[in-house]
């Protein structure tokens, strides 16, 4: 990819719902339309949940200019958007299943998992991307139901999906989990949506160490701010137009500049990578 001459600074507006919807995003966030693809994922098969816009979509389209199938998870009314995922994988000569599916229930992860064995005969690549937020200015304001929700939505799919995925993953196959900077740094306003990102961490690790002896890699990416629907689907037009401005690069990330990272995680080339996290957020958080 050539550099380009990126969104500095977000107009103010607002979405009504979550997700939220990329067409109604005025600039509409930068996709990897002009990825350059090496095969690095040739004939790799990939479930990817949240995959219909954003992150999920960004990573869904490298994959595919990579070479990889793809079982592409979305909620039902996000059909359209998936439906244009699947169309741009498809001029790459790759497969996709589109699975709608309410993760939050197990046996629909299990089914996510037993429909794409039985339409590709395989998993090597499981992204665990799907999320949701609920800014809240006063931590008592918190409550109970939001709790439980974020954390049912964030976190229990993960498990759900990754443990019906284990048992169909071989000698360097690959787990891919979206975490947050928020996990590293914490969020004032994002307090439930930060502990299920940190919950993401210690899964991540622990697990990395239990399927090491199987040779499967366990592994992480952590966007700061990156300009997807769910910025305008959860905060007010103030915090968009802030939003990425404290980034030291000076403005929000796209979404397909986090897709190098998902590649590297997927494929040989990050061979020796297990219960790693790779930081994507325009200098936001620096480790040593």
């Amino acid at each position: 990819m050539t550099n380009k001459d990126y969104m500095k600074q977000a107009p103010a507006q607002t979405q009504s719902r979550q997700p939220g919807m990329e067409q109604q995003m005025h600039p509409e966030p930068v996709q990897p339309f002009d990825y350059q693809g090496a095969q690095k994922l040739k004939d790799k098969v990939a479930i990817i949940t949240g995959g219909d816009s954003g992150i999920g979509r960004a990573v869904a389209m490298a994959f595919a200019c990579e070479g990889a199938d793809i079982t592409l998870n979305y909620l039902p009314e996000e059909q359209q958007e998936a439906e244009k995922v699947a169309a741009f994988a498809k001029e790459q000569g790759r497969d996709v299943l589109l699975l709608p599916a309410d993760l939050t229930e197990p046996q629909q992860c299990k089914q996510l998992v037993e429909k794409t064995i039985a339409h590709f005969g395989q998993l090597n690549i499981v992204v665990n991307n799907a999320g949701i937020q609920f800014p809240v200015e006063e931590f008592t304001d918190i409550t109970n139901d939001q709790w439980k929700r974020t954390f049912e939505t964030n976190v229990d799919p993960m498990f759900y999906l990754t443990k019906a995925a284990v048992p169909h993953l071989q000698e360097g196959d690959t787990i891919i989990s979206t975490t947050s900077i928020n996990a590293y740094k914490g969020h004032a306003i994002l307090i439930d949506y930060t502990a299920t990102k940190g919950a993401i961490v210690g899964f991540t690790r622990s697990l990395a160490q239990s399927l090491a002896p199987k040779g499967i890699r366990v592994n992480m990416v952590a966007p700061g701010p990156i300009w997807t629907p769910l910025i305008p689907a959860t905060f007010d037009e103030q915090q968009v137009k802030e939003f990425g401005q404290d980034a030291p690069l000076g403005r929000p990330g796209q979404p397909e500049e986090l897709v190098g990272a998902y590649v590297l995680l997927a494929s040989s080339e990050g061979s020796y990578m297990t219960g790693q996290c790779i930081h994507v957020n325009g200098g936001a958080i620096m480790h040593s």
